[in-house]
């Protein structure tokens, strides 16, 4: 759906895209991350036909996105960050509108934009200007003027940007329902929705791809280590007696009461578990355990370690690259 080769792009004294390629297949929902700057929304604009490149090639539904711009843009239904609505219409007139220079027109126009209003929520504020709308509710409106083209790519730059939970949630399980129909490619700050929605996440920092993978691998590969949290009661040196485990970079004892239970926050090593190891230990210095379990890394964590190397694409593993 989306072939993007040594795509590049510049602005007086700064490079925004830095010889960047990826791929997404038709179906898939992609998750595009980064800081602010990073390059997300220039790659967008860029793949919308909004602006062109400095160089480099890339293909929207087998559509060239520099020669074949009019093809490109039928089949993509776009959704920037701030999105630019016309506040003095009502929201159906607005939409009808925009279906009309889409091309739509007639009882199928009608009924397409009938069903983006029930698919975002923004049925029953039909009759409203969208001036006095919420700003959670102009995304939905931009969201549904997006969709009522039936796009076979959704690129959406911050769609959940001044929702409220409960309306996140709606578009997290729009996207999942827009999943057998549409490709998606997901810009948002909001890892959670990443983890839940995405199948494939691609992080961006300063103009470069630094990763490429789903949610789970990346957080499994990237994080330098996990933790393992525990609840126990026994005699002796007992941080040191767990940082001596194998595996284990670090035994901390957490604050608390003077209980005979007490808690410890161990630093393991990547791809080891050392659960076993201490049960082991705990059985033969007669520990009595209350509490284990192994804090899994999260998206959240891969985010900020990335976000934090500003080195060179090196820096990071090459096999999530």
């Amino acid at each position: 759906m989306i072939d993007v080769q040594d795509l590049t792009k510049q602005y007086a004294g700064r490079t925004a895209v830095n010889h960047i390629s990826f791929h997404v297949e038709p179906g898939e929902v992609v998750g595009f991350l980064g800081p602010n700057g990073a390059g997300k929304s220039t790659t967008m604009r860029i793949l919308s036909g909004y602006m062109p490149a400095t160089s480099g090639h890339a293909t929207v539904a087998g559509f060239d996105v520099f020669h074949q711009s009019i093809q490109v843009r039928q089949s993509v239904g776009y959704m920037p960050e701030m999105a630019p609505l016309y506040t003095d219409m009502k929201v159906k007139e607005y939409l009808a509108f925009r279906a009309q220079l889409k091309g739509l027109s007639g009882a199928s126009m009608r009924r397409r934009i009938g069903e983006v209003m029930d698919l975002t929520g923004v049925t029953d504020m039909r009759r409203r200007l969208i001036g006095n709308l919420s700003k959670g509710y102009r995304q939905r409106v931009a969201l549904a003027d997006a969709l009522v083209h039936k796009p076979k790519l959704l690129i959406l730059d911050e769609p959940t940007n001044g929702l409220d939970p409960v309306q996140i949630r709606h578009v997290r399980d729009l996207l999942r329902s827009l999943k057998s129909k549409h490709t998606v490619l997901l810009s948002t700050h909001i890892l959670q929705e990443v983890e839940q929605s995405c199948d494939r996440v691609v992080m961006i920092h300063q103009g470069r791809i630094r990763a490429n993978d789903t949610p789970q691998n990346l957080a499994r590969q990237l994080r330098s280590t996990t933790l393992l949290h525990l609840e126990l009661s026994g005699s002796g040196n007992l941080a040191a007696e767990l940082a001596a485990i194998p595996g284990v970079r670090k035994a901390n004892e957490d604050a608390g009461d003077s209980t005979p239970w007490r808690r410890f926050t161990l630093r393991v090593e990547p791809e080891h578990d050392v659960r076993d190891a201490v049960m082991d230990l705990a059985t033969k210095k007669n520990w009595r355990i209350r509490e284990m379990h192994r804090q899994l890394p999260t998206l959240e964590d891969v985010f900020v370690e990335l976000s934090m190397n500003a080195g060179t694409p090196g820096d990071i593993p090459t096999h999530v690259l």
